[in-house]
């Protein structure tokens, strides 16, 4: 058999070192394709599953709020205060391969800004006033009530000179309008321009975003600007006495609450006050093999003691902040 010449010899181990070198590289580019795949695949499993361990800790959440509604009706006292179990404590569950962390946080102790606007359209006095005065107490002055009315209303006229509807929205860059319906959550404040981090800082913690006919403002758990919003006469003194008198035996009903000696004489009516709550957060963080999944749930619980969820919001901040137990204990 012939051989051919040495240049084609040369030529044809090219070929043979190219077709070796392009088939390692379709080899590994199958490689990292299906390294690639795995890894997603991996991760959206092991999302799955720690979301499937938050609802189960939102279940938990549900069968402990449950659990009080009963022991309430048992007791024909129905009051929620800050001495309770589910208002001191996180739970923390053991699971394989890591641990849920499970808070329930009352969200009827703050002011409703959506209790501003009643369903009519109409401003609520008291509720205004009390935010006029919870903005003076945290000493916010880069919002006014009127953003926050004209913000919730559905006309197009600015609610006097603070006031701001979509002409002062569709000036800012990126521009935008007003929603002309209820707060979805307190974050929307941060549209109220030009409010400051620094105010939405101190303003978020004493307020909340319920349904305009949610139930009266607990004030078991109201903090200390919340009860200094009542009255202009309720000093930080008046409010921490207040606030240890509840600690040491809480309000049983709102009469108790206006008769103590700092309120008796301010004429308090008890529009808008109670002793109980209905809406919650649940707060969930699960840890498991590396990976961290987040998830406030808000509930409803009704006169029956039954437990709804109204919303979920995954990828909160740091969530997890009262002292930790395990679920045993």
């Amino acid at each position: 058999m012939s051989r051919l010449p040495r240049r084609q010899r040369g030529v044809a181990l090219i070929m043979v070192l190219l077709a070796a070198a392009l088939a390692t590289a379709l080899a590994g580019g199958m490689m990292s394709r299906q390294s690639l795949m795995i890894e997603r695949a991996s991760h959206h499993l092991g999302q799955q599953q720690a979301r499937s361990l938050a609802l189960g800790a939102e279940v938990f959440a549900k069968q402990t709020l449950y659990r009080d509604w009963e022991e309430d009706r048992n007791e024909n006292a129905f009051v929620d205060h800050p001495t309770e179990f589910w208002a001191q404590y996180a739970a923390t569950l053991p699971v394989a391969s890591g641990v849920v962390e499970v808070q329930v946080n009352d969200r009827q102790g703050l002011l409703n800004l959506n209790g501003i606007v009643n369903p009519e359209g109409q401003v609520n006095i008291l509720a205004k006033e009390r935010f006029v005065r919870l903005l003076e107490v945290l000493e916010v002055t880069s919002l006014k009530v009127e953003q926050v009315i004209d913000w919730i209303d559905a006309n197009e006229e600015p609610s006097g000179a603070y006031g701001a509807e979509d002409g002062t929205y569709l000036s800012l860059d990126p521009p935008y309008r007003a929603a002309n319906r209820y707060f979805v959550d307190v974050s929307e404040l941060r549209l109220l321009g030009p409010m400051t981090v620094e105010d939405y800082a101190a303003l978020a913690p004493n307020v909340t975003a319920l349904p305009p006919g949610a139930e009266g403002l607990n004030i078991n758990m109201a903090p200390l600007a919340v009860l200094r919003s009542f009255h202009p006469e309720i000093t930080e003194a008046k409010a921490e006495s207040l606030i240890e008198a509840r600690e040491a035996e809480p309000f049983a009903n709102v009469t108790d609450f206006l008769a103590r000696d700092e309120l008796a004489a301010l004429g308090l009516t008890q529009d808008g006050l109670s002793v109980r709550t209905s809406f919650f957060d649940v707060a969930t963080q699960v840890s498991v093999a590396d990976r961290t999944y987040k998830l406030v749930s808000s509930l409803y619980r009704g006169d029956d003691g039954k437990l709804s969820v109204i919303s979920r919001d995954a990828g909160e901040d740091t969530i997890i902040t009262k002292e930790r137990v395990t679920a045993e204990e």
